[in-house]
């Protein structure tokens, strides 16, 4: 008789053990999934700032280059209303 016990709740045990083994195991798996989720979301909120800064970079040097080069240019472009 206690044989028969013994194989049914090691049998249980078994069972229940594995179940709890997969849970534990697809919980992990989610929280690894989400913070994967977190880690992308920064990486492209970081590239998004980093092209907005490359961006107005490229407009600062566009109105450099576009700049009178001396104050007689300067002068000569506020006359024609050119500035």
């Amino acid at each position: 008789m206690g044989w028969i016990t013994a194989n049914l709740t090691s049998g249980l045990a078994r069972k229940a053990r594995h179940l709890l083994l997969a849970a534990l195991t697809i919980a992990l798996f989610l929280l690894n999934l989400r913070r994967t989720g977190e880690r992308a979301g920064r990486l492209a909120e970081r590239l998004s700032t980093s092209e907005r800064a490359h961006e107005i970079q490229r407009q600062m040097l566009d109105a450099a280059s576009r700049r009178p080069a001396d104050r007689d240019s300067l002068a000569q472009r506020l006359r024609d209303r050119r500035f």
